[in-house]
């Protein structure tokens, strides 16, 4: 039993120190190919005519603000149609399409377009909107987001390449400094775009359409078959789609588009669960598919990096509930020295690349990484109290369980909408956080065991799974007890 214990524990952390590896490989290519930013081959003598679209549902708080901002991108008035895709059920309708109206008097070609059957939900709106499109390249923001007035002027010469069937901005973020939340999510997000975009983008490696801030031209989205909504991740779906059929995608690191991070923790985690468990889903229907193709084996390998990667956190929480504690007892009698020896490199490897990843992102945007350091601890702790939250998501899809697109509501950063009003928005799963709460107990439990029996290289260990299940679970049941106050107090009102 011991053997087994170890083994298992052992063979899972070096299958994580392998995605750590990859890291540390991509943070390479990002900084060896980081001059290669493309660059329009040529200009269009006439811009083409784009549609904009503005996929909404029930964003009462952020949807006047989207449609003022997408009215005011700077583009000429004849080549530019805007489409407001709304599926909502609440007052979001009449103030979208009383706005639309208003611009539609000013001569804009505005649209308003309301369906209520929801079918496909983002992506089947996208899909309506494009049979009415009448632009050969399509711009999609979301509703969280501010379109940046040259926008279209500063990415759209980059289709002057007729491979070139997307391009993608970077996210910034409105709220970044709101609070050590905001704060973390917009350092995964950086990440995320200026390392792991970046790397794979400059060294010809596939990489994905976010969802929003990004340029489609209409032909490479028919051509990959169009949006399909069997995934919660439409966007990743399509992206591989087209790039398998041979479009290439470009990424521009220094044209930004400001959107909100959510604020609270409940938003944060039901947004991460549709990411976690649509990533899955495009791996079961495309990673097949590419490992039969002819693509360069560099594409495929990072291609099974990027759609496994979130298979890691179901071998770590596997291993946080089953073995780093047994693991930890079966060695109690072997001195400090010899477990960190075995111990420390895997460790240093997991952690090293996690931090080097993240400080490399800030200092690519920054050129500097003060005052950023210290949200490593907080950086650390959030990525491992996910772990309960995105492995149900990754065992979800693997199971092939089908789930409603559930958006993230946004209240409007900067705005006076108090995040309780997004209470009616959210779901109650209060069962899940209390587990959350109950493995930082536990971890509570083995550090006291570590310190009565001497068994000192453990305990960094074990501090910092405990306060990443605390931090996630409790912040998670606080945000409930005031949402449930708030609600209490309106219906008295």
């Amino acid at each position: 039993m011991d053997s087994l214990i170890l083994t298992c524990y052992f063979g899972i952390l070096v299958v994580l120190c392998i995605y750590g590896w990859h890291r540390i490989h991509i943070t390479y290519l990002f900084h060896r190919y980081a001059k290669q930013v493309p660059q329009p081959e040529t200009r269009f003598d006439e811009l083409p005519i784009v549609t904009i679209q503005l996929p909404v549902y029930n964003e009462k708080f952020v949807v006047e603000r989207l449609i003022d901002a997408a009215v005011a991108v700077d583009y000429p008035k004849d080549k530019l149609q805007i489409q407001v895709l709304d599926d909502s059920t609440d007052e979001t309708r009449e103030l979208a399409s009383n706005k639309v109206a208003a611009f539609a008097r000013l001569g804009f070609d505005i649209q308003y377009l309301h369906r209520v059957d929801r079918i496909g939900f983002k992506a089947g709106a996208l899909e309506a909107g494009l049979k009415k499109a009448r632009g050969a390249f399509v711009a999609i923001f979301d509703a969280d987001f501010i379109p940046n007035p040259t926008v279209l002027r500063e990415s759209i010469h980059y289709f002057s390449d007729p491979k070139v069937g997307m391009v993608q901005t970077r996210w910034e973020h409105l709220n970044r400094e709101q609070n050590t939340l905001t704060q973390v999510q917009a350092i995964l997000l950086d990440a995320h775009f200026m390392i792991e975009h970046g790397g794979r983008c400059y060294s010809d490696r596939f990489f994905n359409f976010n969802g929003t801030a990004g340029i489609w031209r209409k032909t490479a989205i028919a051509d990959a078959g169009g949006w399909q909504h069997d995934t919660l991740t439409e966007d990743l779906d399509l992206s591989y789609r087209a790039q398998i059929k041979g479009w290439r995608f470009l990424f521009l690191p220094d044209l930004t588009c400001p959107a909100e991070l959510p604020t609270d923790m409940i938003a944060f985690k039901s947004q991460q669960h549709r990411w976690a468990k649509g990533s899955i889903q495009v791996m079961k229907k495309l990673l097949p598919r590419i490992w039969r193709s002819s693509l360069p084996l560099k594409v495929k390998v990072e291609a099974t990096f990027h759609l496994t990667g979130n298979l890691a956190y179901l071998l770590m929480l596997t291993n946080t509930l089953f073995f780093v504690i047994p693991s930890m007892v079966v060695r109690r009698d072997l001195d400090w020295q010899s477990v960190l020896f075995v111990d420390g490199p895997l460790f240093l490897l997991a952690s090293v690349s996690f931090i080097h990843f993240y400080l490399s992102s800030q200092h690519a945007i920054f050129q500097s990484i003060k005052g950023r350091k210290r949200f490593i601890p907080a950086l650390m702790a959030l990525g491992i109290g996910l772990g309960l939250n995105n492995t149900r998501a990754v065992i979800s899809a693997l199971l092939g369980r089908t789930s409603e697109f559930v958006r993230t509501p946004k209240t409007g950063a900067g705005g006076s909408i108090n995040s309780l009003q997004m209470a009616p928005y959210f779901s109650r799963r209060e069962a899940w956080a209390y587990l959350e709460v109950m493995i930082g107990v536990m971890y509570t439990g083995a550090i006291i065991w570590a310190v009565m029996s001497g068994t000192w290289a453990s305990i960094p260990f074990l501090v910092l799974f405990q306060n990443g299940f605390f931090f996630v679970g409790v912040k998670t049941l606080a945000e409930q007890v005031q949402q449930r106050r708030y609600r209490a107090s309106t219906q008295l009102v």
